[in-house]
């Protein structure tokens, strides 16, 4: 498995969570943050976008689920995104950082952190 990892930092994203009935009726602001092993060792050497992991289709694929989703718990929205990513990009690994900032008063931020692969452990 490559150790080489993409990336994706603070990506801010609206939705409905929440188990609360007040909470179904307002968007949120969640946060992601992403590490997925791939090899960048072919795009190093040939510096062309094809032979890397394109982290922007991977955020825009996550943004629009994320934001048409209306789930009740961080932990489900954090598997299903992390099951996206595995299984619609050349990703062997993802550790997931998915935060719900304010969700708790005196706390800058909530929420889990899952690792997954494509293969077993």
């Amino acid at each position: 498995m490559s150790q080489d990892i993409v990336f994706i930092e603070d990506l801010r994203i609206q939705t409905v969570i929440g188990i609360f009935d007040w909470e179904r009726e307002i968007t949120q602001t969640v946060s992601l943050d992403l590490e997925m092993n791939f090899d960048i060792a072919r795009a190093g050497a040939s510096d062309r976008i094809e032979d890397t992991l394109d982290y922007k289709s991977v955020a825009k694929r996550l943004i629009a689920f994320v934001e048409a989703s209306e789930f009740q718990l961080v932990e489900a929205l954090a598997e299903h995104c992390a099951q996206i990513v595995l299984n619609e990009f050349p990703v062997s690994r993802v550790r997931l950082k998915l935060s719900n900032p304010g969700a708790v008063r005196g706390s800058s931020a909530v929420g889990v952190t899952i690792v997954r692969s494509s293969q077993p452990s």
